[in-house]
């Protein structure tokens, strides 16, 4: 396995790699869902090419980029017991030279709601990160997880808007075994915390259940989601299953509730109905964690591979 650290030195490293090229993007401090995202990408390609870069300009004023869990080494290692064939790990002074004046931003309600209204800029700092990336690489197909669902569907976009010749892959989130997604945010969790979190894939999964009913509730749940608006419940499936999901969050103390909709999952508009585009999304903050996840609100058939993963498809 290659390391590079420049641009000049990606790009020519590169160029000896075989066809079809993949790019796996990732901030570092590796776990099994960046791995997933490896052996998605090793079993469709000839060449694998996976990057390590924290991007500071995703992150806004107060959040945790110095915090953020970094541990190249290990990520090296891993890296190359996957079969990787190129890390690229650049510093942030080599990615964003002084004077650079350029950003990519994808607008719109995709990319201005929901993690968007939450984070101001995050995704111009995504659209800006991938695009290069996707420069430097030129891959022929790039991988991302389905956790961070809203930013696939802007990398989907981006690459759409701009004719990118980069076939856009989702590889279903993966899981602890009782539930919690995988993420690199999760070991900064205190063990209370850590007890917690799972409760917000159930909430998911509650969501789901209703969702898979029509939007009907056991008489229980319907008297707690009533509690949570003071304005006249809508009956809609989708207004359902939200505030199904809502209330499930509303009996764990220590979130603090974010945001938690039903989409659709290419656009980001409200679903108006629930079908196969559906997704139910939320976040949350335990602590001084940001938790983020999703469920298509009516699930494919499970891969059969061993691994957890969300009931979905890999999607192309």
């Amino acid at each position: 396995m290659k390391l590079a650290r420049t641009i000049i030195g990606a790009r020519a490293d590169v160029a000896h790699l075989p066809r079809p090229l993949a790019l796996v993007p990732t901030m570092g401090a590796l776990h099994e869902g960046h791995l997933a995202l490896v052996r998605a990408a090793r079993s469709r390609c000839a060449g694998v090419v996976a990057s390590i870069f924290v991007n500071p300009t995703q992150f806004g004023e107060g959040e945790d980029y110095d915090r953020y869990p970094r541990n190249e080494e290990r990520d090296l290692r891993l890296f190359a017991a996957e079969g990787v064939d190129l890390v690229f790990a650049p510093v942030p002074a080599e990615m964003y030279r002084t004077g650079a004046a350029t950003v990519v931003k994808v607008d719109g309600p995709l990319a201005n709601t929901l993690e968007g209204a939450s984070r101001p800029g995050h995704f111009d700092g995504v659209a800006t990160i991938v695009a290069k990336l996707f420069t430097i690489v030129a891959p022929d197909v790039a991988f991302f997880g389905k956790k961070d669902a809203q930013q696939l569907a802007v990398v989907r976009r981006l690459t759409a808007d701009l004719d990118l010749p980069v076939e856009i892959v989702g590889v279903p989130t993966v899981r602890e075994p009782d539930g919690l997604a995988m993420s690199s945010r999760n070991a900064r969790l205190t063990a209370d915390e850590r007890e917690a979190a799972p409760r917000l894939y159930q909430a998911l999964e509650a969501g789901r259940a209703a969702a898979q009913t029509g939007g009907a509730q056991p008489g229980a749940e319907r008297a707690a989601a009533a509690q949570t608006s003071v304005a006249p419940p809508d009956t809609s499936a989708p207004a359902v299953v939200v505030a199904v999901v809502g209330a499930a969050l509303a009996t764990e103390p220590r979130f603090a509730v974010e945001y938690v909709a039903a989409v659709d999952r290419d656009s980001f508009l409200p679903a108006e109905t629930l079908g196969e585009r559906s997704l139910i999304v939320c976040a949350v903050s335990l602590g001084t964690t940001r938790l983020i996840d999703n469920l298509p609100a009516l699930p494919s058939p499970a891969p059969v591979d061993g691994a957890r993963h969300d009931t979905s498809e890999v999607e192309k």
